[in-house]
């Protein structure tokens, strides 16, 4: 039990998780809100505002700014994470969505209702740049209040 306590008290663990959680809860309040219904999905998956990637590794990357310095070598190699997975999140995966609605289109003939696009779509795994930058807000705000 030692070392749970321990996985709990660091805060280099705790802040990107707890950043991704609320990302993941305010991203299924927001779609909620958005149609008026709770979808699970939200919870656990991908896509939506804001990012939870980005929650998560700047949650990480705030945290070890932090707790290390800035001129450390971890937070160097913590940003550089970011900035790749952010960059992936707005840019690769957000052309591969946009693709997605195009083969959807194509193959299903234009859906009878706005429900059936939606579950067509259900594997959507990108982010706009407002998502990625809410997300990365959002991860940072987290370690800076738990530190």
């Amino acid at each position: 039990m030692d070392v749970l306590r321990q996985i709990f008290e660091n805060r280099m663990i705790t802040s990107p998780a707890l950043a991704w959680v609320a990302a993941q809860v305010l991203k299924t309040l927001i779609d909620g809100l958005r149609h008026r219904r709770f979808n699970p999905r939200f919870l656990i998956g991908p896509g939506g505002m804001p990012s939870a990637h980005s929650a998560l590794v700047c949650g990480l990357a705030a945290a070890t700014w932090l707790s290390q310095g800035v001129d450390s070598a971890a937070f160097a190699i913590s940003a550089a994470l970011a900035a790749v997975v952010m960059y992936d999140a707005a840019g690769v995966r957000q052309a591969v969505d946009r693709q997605s609605e195009i083969l959807v289109h194509i193959l299903t003939h234009v859906p009878r209702t706005h429900d059936d696009f939606d579950r067509f779509l259900e594997g959507l795994v990108g982010h706009t740049r407002l998502q990625v930058l809410a997300g990365a807000l959002l991860g940072v705000a987290v370690a800076a209040l738990l530190h």
